[in-house]
């Protein structure tokens, strides 16, 4: 009876989130009042601390939480290693992705993909575009070529960006050494 009614909590928690946050929080909390190492209840907790509040700690917590209970449950990785991006938890980042590469299930296109985000914001552009054109060979869909496809050409227009910048402020610096 216990676990129908913790599922009936979570499936709640699920069927809410993210347009009615109220009743998420309501039944994310019946949820872990039954039972404290639910995955499902923690990894939602998780992306409602990183989505809605902005509480990366939080969230981070709930998400090791939640694999420290279940390694296999795929659909914490995605979230957490995003969370740690956004932290600049970029080591800890590293480590989980290197992780996942040998998580069974996970599909490696979206690792790779979350690897080319990684070294895009270090600012590793060049890596960045080799990770998503992996990814590219993992991808298994026509929706998700044209979304890595994207974020390729998104990047190799900063990286042009970049190269024109750094072009207009060598002939600026040229222009006032001439002038003296």
């Amino acid at each position: 009876m216990i676990t129908n009614l913790l599922n009936n909590y979570v499936l709640k928690a699920i069927d809410a989130y993210p347009y009615e946050l109220e009743e998420t929080v309501e039944n994310l909390n019946y949820a872990l009042s039954y039972e404290s190492e639910n995955v499902y209840a923690l990894y939602l907790m998780g992306r409602l601390q990183a989505e809605q509040f902005g509480d990366y700690q939080k969230a981070k917590q709930y998400y090791a939480e939640a694999l420290a209970n279940k390694m296999d449950f795929i659909k914490v990785y995605k979230h957490y290693i995003l969370v740690l991006i956004w932290n600049e938890d970029f080591e800890e980042a590293q480590k989980l992705i290197d992780f996942a590469f040998t998580v069974k299930g996970l599909g490696k296109s979206q690792v790779w993909v979350l690897q080319g985000q990684l070294f895009e914001t270090k600012q590793a552009h060049k890596k960045s575009l080799k990770a998503l054109k992996t990814a590219k060979q993992f991808a298994y869909n026509n929706d998700y070529t044209s979304f890595i496809n994207s974020e390729i050409s998104r990047i190799k227009n900063k990286v042009k960006s970049n190269k024109k910048k750094m072009a207009n402020s060598k002939t600026k610096k040229k222009r006032k050494k001439n002038k003296k």
